[in-house]
């Protein structure tokens, strides 16, 4: 038996400016949400589905409740016996959930996988949810001193690039409001009723408006708590060929992916790259392995999600994907190129900065973005003609990264 072809057939997102806790809702009700709207937007039958796979990171610790891979059946009869599993890997477990999905329709166990992703992270007070994320860290031997763990482990970042490179904070402005721009053109972001100057201040620098919230990282370089979740079906080429025609019409080729772990230990990735072209290798191995399976180079990518949990992870993004020469990010963000209607579109609906951020859903909603961009069904944020799509997803300091590739092929 051939290798078989991965497609995606369509999902949902949810709006992430919601409360679900405050609606009084649970992780059951926003997984049930999910499954009917993700079935009904891919026109796939609940009893096609012969898999399920669960992003989630921190589900016992905001709500208590893990075991979500058993949640499914408990809100959709017809998804009883249906084996199902959660995937935890930080803000990279909906990548890994997409992952398992792949490896199992590529090794011919399954034709059909339905693949979601939840967070729910407005159940507590900031504080608390910012230590709750802190144990994605290495605990007790990172962030001893810090007070909010992610902003304080993605400044030592900014650190490291004004060290290596002696990058301009306004570059870092600019990435930020550009996401929180682009969101107020998406109709699920949870920014999107925030006006950039408001929050801003005129230059980006108003202590005010925009305090520091950890080193010289300020409010608006950082990604928001968010609760929500994002649902898609994927298939294998046996799958589409019992279907009529419409299916293979609508479906979106998965043409590559990549997958590298790296040490969970920021200092240690630091120090092993030292003296190197990239800051940190494991991503820049990562984008190599998803363009190269794709048979792609990054130029013929025509738009691209890429996680912006930071101002600084975005700017380290754009030089790993060879948008820049190692070092020459700047560039990028100031020839105007990562603008919506610019050669190199990122983040065209907000990111995570301007989008939001369920942590184990986003991986699984950069996925979605990029199939309907290449399907032309992305809206008010769509990118016109595009045909191939890339994700960048990581977890922790980018220690676990995952990368795919979408796209339609030429009739």
């Amino acid at each position: 038996m051939g290798r078989t072809n991965i497609w995606a057939l369509g999902g949902h997102q949810t709006d992430f400016a919601r409360n679900i806790t405050r609606e009084g809702g649970d992780f059951a009700t926003l997984i049930k949400e999910l499954i009917d709207h993700t079935l009904e937007t891919s026109q796939v039958e609940v009893g096609d589905i012969d898999v399920i796979h669960v992003g989630n990171a921190f589900g016992e610790l905001f709500a208590h409740q893990g075991h979500l891979g058993a949640l499914p059946a408990a809100v959709e009869p017809h998804l009883v016996g249906i084996p199902a599993s959660r995937h935890e890997a930080a803000c990279a477990s909906g990548s890994m959930a997409l992952l398992a999905a792949v490896a199992d329709l590529g090794a011919g166990h399954y034709d059909c996988a339905l693949v979601l992703g939840v967070e729910l992270e407005k159940s507590v007070p900031g504080d608390q949810a910012g230590a709750i994320m802190g144990s994605a860290a290495w605990a007790g031997h990172e962030g001893r001193d810090a007070t909010h763990m992610w902003p304080y482990m993605f400044d030592l970042v900014r650190a490291e690039y004004v060290r290596r490179q002696d990058l301009d904070y306004e570059y870092l402005r600019a990435i930020a409001e550009l996401n929180l721009r682009n969101a107020r053109s998406n109709p699920l972001a949870q920014t999107r009723g925030w006006k950039p100057l408001d929050v801003l201040g005129p230059d980006g620098v108003d202590d005010t408006l925009n305090p520091f919230v950890e080193g010289g990282l300020r409010r608006t370089d950082c990604s928001q708590m968010t609760d929500g979740g994002a649902g898609i079906v994927l298939v294998s080429d046996a799958y589409l060929e019992r279907q009529r025609g419409s299916a293979r019409r609508r479906a979106t080729r998965v043409k590559g992916w990549g997958h590298r772990t790296s040490t969970i230990d920021l200092q240690q990735k630091l120090a092993l790259s030292e003296g190197g072209p990239f800051v940190m290798p494991a991503l820049r191995q990562t984008v190599e392995q998803a363009l190269a399976a794709a048979c792609l180079t990054v130029d013929d990518i025509d738009t691209f999600e890429v996680h912006d949990c930071f101002s600084i992870s975005e700017y380290a993004i754009i030089e790993h994907l060879g948008l820049t020469p190692p070092g020459e990010s700047w560039k990028a963000v100031e020839s105007g190129q990562l603008e919506r209607d610019g050669k190199t579109p990122i983040n065209p609906g907000g990111g995570l900065i301007g989008g939001g951020h369920p942590v184990g859903a986003t991986g699984i909603r950069m996925f979605l973005d990029a199939h309907n961009h290449v399907q032309g069904v992305a809206g008010a944020i769509q990118i016109e003609g595009a045909r191939n799509a890339m994700t960048v997803n990581f977890g922790g300091s980018m220690s676990t990264i995952a990368s795919f590739v979408l796209g339609v092929d030429e009739p």
